[in-house]
């Protein structure tokens, strides 16, 4: 039996049936919040799901799946026999530095930057037919026609000159900014307005900008081994001084981060929570909030790479870093490369309010704006659904070509291969036996018509897990058997 407080507590829990959000949706944000305002305490047991729904008067069933969302989350845990409890992981945590599961709209930021007066004014190879790339999406799936009369429509509509006849804002424009607000408010959790987001080329442009506008010579950044490599060129081509921290089964090894922490002064710490690249393995949750509470008493950036938010096949994927940042202390990136096509240059940096001015006055320098009629094109897609109507359909294509892959895998070359199955993403990190050269392997399949990874690009001076990403999402089920047997031959 729970207390009369606890029983209290949740008694006092009230919601609006008249609101768009579910009940069972209001029930997990209610329970949160009481987690993360200490009065639920880590460790603590709850009322179970019959009780609780007979204390709110509602259905057994909005109560267990309120419970299953908190669950997902990592919030609670549940063990047989016993009841549910608060997840032990949030135990060495101030809740009152995490107040809401969605961040208010940030005016300031929480860490300085020197603020200037600005004016205000690969190598191309053949692809072959078969290719288990980097990770990308099937162009042949995407929305191209919807695109193209989006697109058209931008040009031939009324107004044209207030709308394209001159410069407009290096930020991006509003329709875009303000139909990527919503998006991503309504999918990732975020409070944002259109005065948070600034339009870029994708993430490379994004974290691009953020070196040349937040990176001074010999700042300190902090990334992950094995990492992205042209994020880490970008940081060392700014002048940063660049420390590395091993990437274990549950992400950055956060611990690690809290030493140099005490050792150092960190200006930027570059993450990829969500699916880690290149491993695709996800930051478990006490690691995401040890971030965020180093972050705010150190007072360094984290750099969000948020690159496949949208392809998390398991359960719902946990919030970004981003939805939890209280502090203004989060710069979140994203980008339609790979959940539209790598062709269309699109994306958005999401931070506070004078940040993103900050941003759009550096963003000049190099580039005047963005492509202001591609961006309102797709605001137009955002606005009538139909990215997300292609976003659901292409989730269930390409988890069942994920499911259908790792068991030509485990099937054909389980003697030369180890891998886990990926819980999300368009990729499967894949680790081959260490008699196999993968620079003469991805040779020789490339003369076999099979475009592969080298390995070169995972490999750093104290790690080598001889390991490659192996993409799925772009090939049919016929082609992915075709490069599974080209592997096999070449290796056997």
């Amino acid at each position: 039996m729970n207390s009369p407080i606890i029983n209290q507590l949740f008694a006092d829990l009230s919601f609006d049936r008249s609101a768009g959000r579910a009940v069972y949706l209001q029930l997990a944000d209610a329970l949160l919040s009481l987690i993360r305002s200490g009065k639920l305490r880590s460790g603590q047991k709850i009322p179970g799901s019959r009780e609780l729904a007979h204390l709110l008067k509602i259905n057994r069933i909005t109560a267990t799946k309120a419970y299953e969302e908190l669950q997902i989350q990592g919030w609670l845990e549940s063990a047989v026999g016993r009841g549910t409890f608060v997840s032990g992981h949030v135990a060495d945590h101030a809740p009152e530095k995490l107040k809401s599961i969605i961040s208010t709209s940030s005016k300031t930021a929480g860490f300085t930057f020197q603020s200037r007066d600005y004016p205000d004014t690969i190598i191309e190879t053949h692809v072959p037919d078969l290719h288990l790339d980097d990770g990308y999406p099937d162009p042949r799936l995407a929305p191209l026609k919807e695109f193209y009369r989006a697109y058209r429509n931008q040009l031939t509509r009324s107004g044209l000159y207030p709308k394209f006849g001159n410069y407009g804002n290096p930020a991006g424009p509003y329709p875009y900014r303000q139909a990527i607000a919503e998006y991503l408010n309504t999918t990732r959790g975020l409070k944002t307005t259109p005065e948070n987001i600034l339009s870029v080329r994708g993430t490379l442009m994004g974290i691009n900008l953020i070196c040349n506008a937040l990176i001074s010579p010999g700042d300190i950044v902090v990334s992950e081994v094995p990492g992205w490599r042209r994020a880490e060129h970008n940081f060392l081509h700014a002048g940063a001084k660049l420390i590395r921290i091993p990437v274990d089964e549950h992400g950055l090894m956060v611990d690690e981060l809290r030493k140099i922490c005490t050792k150092q002064k960190i200006r930027l710490v570059y993450v990829t929570p969500h699916h880690q690249y290149p491993t695709t393995v996800s930051l478990r949750i006490d690691r995401r909030l040890e971030l965020l509470r180093l972050a705010n008493e150190y007072g360094f950036i984290i750099f969000e790479d948020d690159y496949d938010f949208d392809f998390h096949f398991k359960h719902r994927p946990l919030l970004p870093l981003a939805s939890a940042d209280e502090n203004g202390m989060v710069i979140y990136c994203g980008s339609f490369s790979k959940s539209f096509s790598p062709a269309f240059r699109m994306g958005y940096l999401v931070a506070a309010e004078n940040v993103i001015e900050h941003l759009a006055k550096v963003r000049i320098l190099l580039d005047r704006q963005g492509d202001h009629v591609l961006d309102s094109a797709m605001a137009d897609l955002l606005n009538d659904g139909t990215i997300q109507r292609y976003l659901r359909k292409t989730l269930s294509t390409y988890q069942e070509r994920r499911d259908f892959f790792c068991n030509l895998l485990s099937n054909e070359l389980k003697e030369s291969i180890k891998f886990t199955i990926p819980e999300g993403g368009m990729s499967v990190w894949t680790a081959f036996d260490k008699s196999i050269n993968l620079e003469e392997l991805a040779k020789k399949a490339y003369r076999e018509g099979l475009l592969l990874s080298d390995g070169k690009a995972h490999k750093y001076p104290n790690y080598n897990a001889n390991a490659i990403r192996l993409g799925f999402a772009s090939s049919p089920k016929e082609d992915l058997v075709r490069s599974v047997e080209i592997i096999k031959r070449l290796i056997s």
